[in-house]
């Protein structure tokens, strides 16, 4: 195994790229090995560490087809929707909750508000 070249901090040659770069140019890595590491200084602490990868070996970014599309709301739906009271939030719901504001907190619900309505709605 042989050792990776290591650059200082905005010194890499030309023809690598980390992996945002190459999604930048709507590439990605495609299977190739990291080619090399560029490191950045820090006090007191270890230096930063970004892996480079080959430009002219990356391959083009795959295009969304329907289906995955579709994966994707349904994946987007389900961390919108509330465990406790199963309705659409209308945002993400916070992991450190596990559940809409709205049932994580009854004693802050809107006025009129009632169980058997929609939590998520002001009447």
């Amino acid at each position: 195994m042989a050792a990776l070249p290591v650059y200082r901090w905005r010194l890499a040659p030309d023809g690598y790229a980390t992996y945002r770069q190459l999604r930048a140019l709507g590439l990605r890595p495609g299977g190739q090995e990291v080619a090399a590491q560029v490191e950045r200084p820090r006090r007191r602490r270890g230096p930063l560490i970004a892996y480079l990868y080959r430009i002219d070996r990356a391959k083009p970014v795959r295009p969304m087809t329907p289906a995955r599309w579709a994966a994707l709301a349904k994946a987007n739906a389900a961390r919108r929707t509330c465990p406790q009271c199963r309705r659409d939030a209308g945002y993400v719901i916070p992991p450190s909750l596990g559940m809409c504001t709205t049932c994580a907190f009854p004693d802050n619900a809107p006025e009129g508000a009632s169980w058997n309505s929609s939590p998520h709605t002001v009447r």
